[in-house]
């Protein structure tokens, strides 16, 4: 038998992260532990107000499959036994530390991958804040490669401009949170192009992008909000360029893969995501990220303090997990 946990924690975020949608100062997650013989896996889930989802509610969901996950259920049973979201999150990513962790095998190897894990470049976030003050919050980060820049619709042209002439150097992708009408982004595309972004995540909302399938857009666009998971895929395919592929959203790492696997069958580049979350939040990402095309697991880097043990960040390279805070 199996001994499972599931604990609400909160991580103060440094400052305050800023979104179309609202701002929070806490991170809050949910630590999934599954205890076997001796050996421990952890996972992390972050409830995704997005999608209704609340500590309770994960929680909740967790102790619908508590009694089969002690017995034993391993990662595809849970794949049918919870839909994706963050409470399957936790859970699959703790069966996968654990399952490392028992039999020795590097998580490389039991996701398919031909190589060790490598270190991944990520993007580095722009809370959503006036023009002057995301271009002094660029200025600060001006060194680091790739800044993805959270945007919230009138006003916004005046913020890329303010962190493009801060950081001249560095890419920049952009992320309006559902926040754009299709007159915005008409008017806003061109001028972006111009200002050299590499890509917008979501600007519609998710259930009013159908206007993308006829809309030629002079920069990529990219699906967080509309990509859930592997049922939402045929509904992006024809209206975005990248798929953004979260853990939270998709379940955890298990469905995670298949989906970047399905999304590249399609004709999509593809991008990691991450919420503001721990290192043990990141971990597993960093696994999915060395398949994509665009990492973004920054989530540590926004929070006052991290987990101890913590995943090493080294300018924008995000190491590995090296069987500290996670199965490495």
């Amino acid at each position: 038998m199996r001994s499972l946990t599931a604990t609400v924690e909160d991580f103060p975020i440094r400052g305050v992260f800023r979104i179309s949608r609202g701002a929070k100062t806490v991170a809050q997650v949910v630590t999934v532990t599954i205890s076997q013989e001796g050996v421990t896996g952890r996972g992390e889930g972050v409830p995704y107000a997005r999608y209704g989802e609340t500590a309770g509610s994960v929680c909740a969901h967790i102790e619908q499959v508590r009694e089969r996950v002690q017995q034993g259920m391993e990662r595809d049973e849970l794949q049918c036994a919870l839909p994706p979201g963050a409470a399957r999150n936790a859970l699959d990513c703790a069966l996968w530390d654990l399952t490392a962790r028992r039999t020795g095998q590097p998580v490389a190897d039991l996701a398919g991958l031909p190589k060790a894990l490598q270190p991944v470049m990520t993007a580095f976030t722009l809370s959503l804040d006036t023009p002057e003050r995301m271009g002094a919050a660029a200025l600060g980060h001006a060194r680091l490669p790739l800044l993805k820049v959270k945007l919230g619709g009138d006003g916004d042209l005046e913020r890329v401009r303010a962190v493009r002439t801060a950081a001249p150097s560095a890419r920049l992708i952009l992320d309006a949170n559902e926040s754009w009408t299709p007159e915005q982004l008409r008017q806003f595309t061109p001028h972006l192009a111009e200002l050299g972004v590499e890509l917008i995540e979501q600007p519609l909302p998710a259930a009013e992008d159908n206007f993308l399938a006829s809309f030629d857009s002079p920069v990529p666009l990219a699906a967080d909000e509309s990509c859930r998971g592997l049922a939402t895929l045929n509904d992006v395919v024809g209206k975005y360029a990248i798929a953004t592929i979260k853990l939270d959203k998709t379940g955890g790492l298990t469905e995670a893969l298949q989906l970047e696997a399905e999304a590249r069958k399609a004709g999509l580049r593809t991008m990691t995501g991450c919420m503001v979350a721990t290192s043990l939040s990141m971990a597993p990402g960093v696994v999915l990220a060395q398949r994509t095309d665009i990492v973004h697991l920054d989530g540590p880097l926004l929070l006052a303090r991290d987990r101890e043990p913590s995943l090493h960040y080294e300018g924008a390279m995000a190491h590995p997990a090296d069987g500290g805070v996670w199965a490495q």
